[in-house]
């Protein structure tokens, strides 16, 4: 596999957890997976399927799989980071470079490949229900041009602004927020185009 320039500056940002994630690197990279940096880590895809992901942290390096529901894990070294939130992500964490077992890692990497292309995966369950919050209702009716802006956008892009307002914890900042997204309604852009 061709090394991926980005992958190698995220590295090198990593001091405390190079090495670790060298090791880890150089396992995935004897495999057939495609390098990549996706919401500013590595990510390795199976036909432009996302599989495994390296993140470092303070306490911590580890491997996400995106499907890891799927995998056997016998070893048991895999855990859900939001039990009854997370559906099919699992990670793998290592708390120092001698934690990591080359073979067995590469094992669960292979089973996830092979898990991968044999169509295994959990898709994203969306309500079809948009619920939108107090406050972009109350600016939606106070201004027709944005309410029926907002109309024409696609159930996604509302539920996207919808899901940007609600999670807000002060309503100050939910304010704030409807004021950022505003033109953006207007203009009919959603939330996150300029990353997609």
């Amino acid at each position: 596999m061709q090394k991926n320039r980005s992958v190698e500056e995220f590295i090198s940002k990593k001091e405390e957890w190079k090495e670790a994630l060298e090791i880890l690197r150089s396992i995935i990279l004897t495999t057939e997976m495609k390098e990549t940096i996706k919401w500013g880590a590595p990510v390795y895809t199976v036909n432009d399927k996302n599989v495994i992901g390296l993140g470092a942290f303070k306490a911590y390096v580890g491997i996400w799989f995106y499907q890891g529901v799927f995998l056997e894990d016998k070893a048991k070294k895999l855990l859900n980071a939001q039990e009854g939130k997370t559906k099919g992500l699992r990670q793998w964490r290592f708390n120092a470079v001698e934690d990591i077992d080359k073979d067995l890692v590469l094992h669960y990497v292979k089973e996830a490949i092979q898990n991968q292309k044999d169509g295994k995966e959990i898709k994203p369950v969306r309500s079809k229900i948009i619920k939108i919050p107090k406050e972009l209702v109350m600016a939606l009716d106070a201004n027709e041009n944005l309410k029926k802006s907002f109309e024409r956008l696609t159930p996604f892009k509302q539920r996207e602004y919808s899901e940007y307002i609600a999670t807000a914890k002060r309503e100050a900042t939910r304010v704030t927020r409807i004021e950022k997204i505003s033109p953006m309604i207007l203009d009919g852009i959603g939330l996150h185009d300029k990353y997609r």
